[in-house]
């Protein structure tokens, strides 16, 4: 269950147009001082959209593209050839931070995507998904977590979730990666941030005049 404190996003952890989404909602959110809405991140892993895990040598274009041009600052830990093999243990570990709670969980997930991105860390590994776990106060994950998330996979089927991330407003809108505009020139990927739509999703998760 959601909260009007809340905001939903479907995404996978291994998706970098994700860790740049989710880092711009926090500083826009810090940005205008809002103690609100928390980031309630739901799975939506793309090993199981695709039947296949993300490969580092198919990420790294992308990568390249948002370093080019929104995010240069981001993705110093990524390595295309040492990549993860699967998301689905992290996803896992945060559905039991997000059990423990919303703030944790958004903690544990905007964490666990700094350590994969930024650190070059296995979070396949569970010695790590248990030092990240312990930062934060979240709990572990058990059985019911790895059933959560194909239980997030099912609801987001049924919401019409088209990638990794889409956002739900507490008002009922909805948006699929709002902060960028991507597509492909000569077979090459382009990023470029999307003002437009990035202030229509703002506007919507904080109406004018809060």
């Amino acid at each position: 269950m959601t909260t009007v404190d809340e905001l939903e996003v479907y995404a996978d952890i291994a998706c970098p147009f994700t860790h740049v989404g989710l880092r711009r909602f926090v500083a826009i959110r810090e940005a205008k001082q809002e103690a609100g809405p928390r980031l309630r991140v739901r799975a939506w892993p793309l090993e199981l959209v695709n039947g296949q895990p993300l490969a580092g040598s198919a990420l790294a274009p992308k990568i390249e593209a948002l370093r080019a041009s929104v995010a240069p600052e981001l993705f110093g830990g990524f390595d295309a050839d040492r990549f993860v093999s699967s998301s689905l243990p992290a996803l896992a570990a945060e559905a039991a931070a997000y059990r423990t709670g919303v703030e944790i969980g958004e903690r544990f997930s905007l964490a666990v995507r700094t350590a994969l991105f930024e650190e070059h860390m296995d979070v396949t590994d569970q010695a790590v998904l248990d030092q990240l776990r312990a930062a934060v106060g979240a709990a572990r994950p058990n059985e019911a977590d790895e059933e959560q998330v194909r239980a997030d996979y099912a609801s987001g089927r049924r919401r019409g979730v088209n990638g990794s991330p889409h956002f739900f407003t507490p008002n009922g809108h909805s948006y699929f990666c709002p902060s960028l505009d991507i597509g492909h020139v000569d077979g090459r990927i382009e990023v470029a941030f999307d003002g437009d739509g990035f202030t229509r999703f703002t506007n919507s998760v904080w109406p004018s005049g809060r």
